[in-house]
């Protein structure tokens, strides 16, 4: 990692290489994902299964497309009992939190027989995209589907890709039948995308997709937006770490490294007031490579994108954090809770020495797919709200509406709009 004095000139330099890593920069790309778009817009399952057979290499078709129950009570068999329960527990924390967002409808009526309100309902179908082989991650499954589930979703529509036998990720299933998905199809990448915004012969429309891929999957999910609503244009993981002289630097520095191992593209950053605490991060990181097994990926993820700043006072570190606005913010330092009141863009915080990002990951239950690349100053976590539509509510009686009239009219005249204006006037013309 690259030790650097944190100023105004090197938080800059750090932004726009971070902000490098994000989709939008692989216009390269776009073509091609708007060609398999196009084509399974155009063809549906035909153009599926050509693109599924040509990336994935197995003989995919209508009657083998569609995961089975038998599939889903065979992957059950596969996966060690302990793993199961503890997918179960994951799911029950998820679920928990997630209910504690739930909003009611709500309606407003006033002595004048004006009535006002909103109506919330959840979308009717759902969409999620789950990466296959090596990617498998039953805890992003899980994190998309409960919420969705928890809005109260009727249906869930899951792709994914198989390998060459056909097969899908067994804990990939058994994480699906927790969660309770209620279609899986063996589709994966931007082909599978296509299916879900605009929907084939075998693969149902959605109302919205989320759920992470490849930069082939997250162009596509934005090439398709409009057609549907999607979750965001996710970029690679990122990891912030603020930390003062109290700071364990063998915590910090396993913490750093958990985010570095996703892949090459991945952020750790740790801002400091601490020089020592700084050195000895640096060296704890030097003796945990030898012995991680994604060692190769975190040495590259931490030599373009891995920093440790030197911050002159705990409000320059903070307000550096505030820039960056990163996926994940561990704040390890004596008053944790204090520091948190200052925060002000990031995806998720963690605090103190024992709630490292990790738990967040797997377990704790508020949801990991977050915003990434600089978009927490505007983006949220997945939530139960992004499965919900609203409706607004309007009923005004007569006196409501005479008492309103003449500044309606007088608003829509001002506008040039005089049909907006009549609308309202003929109610009151003969008076």
């Amino acid at each position: 990692m690259k030790t650097i004095r944190l100023t105004a000139d090197t938080q800059r330099d750090i932004l726009s290489s971070l902000l490098k890593r994000s989709p939008n920069n692989y216009s390269e790309y776009e073509s091609v994902v708007a060609k398999i778009i196009q084509n399974v817009r155009e063809q549906g399952d035909k153009a599926v299964f050509e693109y599924t057979e040509q990336f994935d290499k197995w003989p995919i078709c209508a009657d083998n497309i569609r995961v089975t129950k038998e599939e889903i009570d065979e992957a059950f068999t596969l996966i060690e009992e302990d793993f199961v329960e503890v997918m179960k527990k994951s799911a029950a924390n998820i679920e928990d939190f997630h209910r504690r967002q739930l909003r009611n409808s709500w309606i407003d009526t006033k002595p004048d027989g004006s009535i006002l309100g909103q109506r919330i309902l959840p979308i009717a179908v759902s969409g999620v995209y789950v990466p296959g082989g090596k990617a498998a991650y039953p805890s992003s499954l899980l994190m998309n589907v409960i919420p969705a589930k928890v809005a109260g979703v009727s249906k869930i529509i899951m792709t994914t890709p198989a390998g060459a036998d056909g097969k899908v990720n067994p804990g990939t299933l058994v994480a699906a039948g927790i969660a309770g998905v209620d279609e899986i199809y063996k589709v994966g990448g931007a082909q599978a995308i296509a299916a879900m915004a605009f929907g084939t012969e075998s693969i149902p429309k959605v109302d919205k997709i989320t759920g992470p891929g490849n930069i082939f999957v997250a162009l596509a999910k934005k090439a398709c937006f409009g057609y549907v609503s999607i979750d965001s244009i996710a970029g690679p993981s990122e990891i912030l770490v603020i930390a003062d002289e109290t700071a364990n630097p063998r915590y910090v520095a396993a913490d750093l490294l958990s985010q570095a191992e996703h892949d090459e593209l991945a952020s750790a950053i740790l801002i400091t007031t601490d020089e020592h605490v700084a050195n000895a991060v640096q060296k704890e990181i030097e003796g945990f490579l030898q012995e991680l097994s994604r060692s190769e990926i975190i040495k590259k993820s931490l030599d373009n994108y891995g920093y440790i700043l030197l911050a002159d006072s705990m409000d320059d570190a903070v307000a550096a954090a505030n820039a960056i606005a990163s996926e994940h913010l561990e704040i390890l330092t004596k008053d944790p809770y204090n520091v948190m009141t200052k925060i002000q863009n990031a995806g998720a915080i963690f605090l103190g020495e024992y709630s490292s990002e990790p738990l967040g990951d797997y377990y704790a239950g508020p949801n990991h797919i977050l915003p990434t690349n600089g978009t927490a100053r505007f983006f949220s976590p997945l939530s139960v709200d992004d499965f919900m539509k609203k409706t607004s509510i309007i009923s005004y009686s007569e006196e409501a509406l005479r008492r309103a009239h003449k500044d309606i009219e007088l608003f829509a005249e001002k506008e040039g709009l005089t049909a907006h204006a009549n609308s309202i006037k003929v109610r009151f013309s003969g008076e």
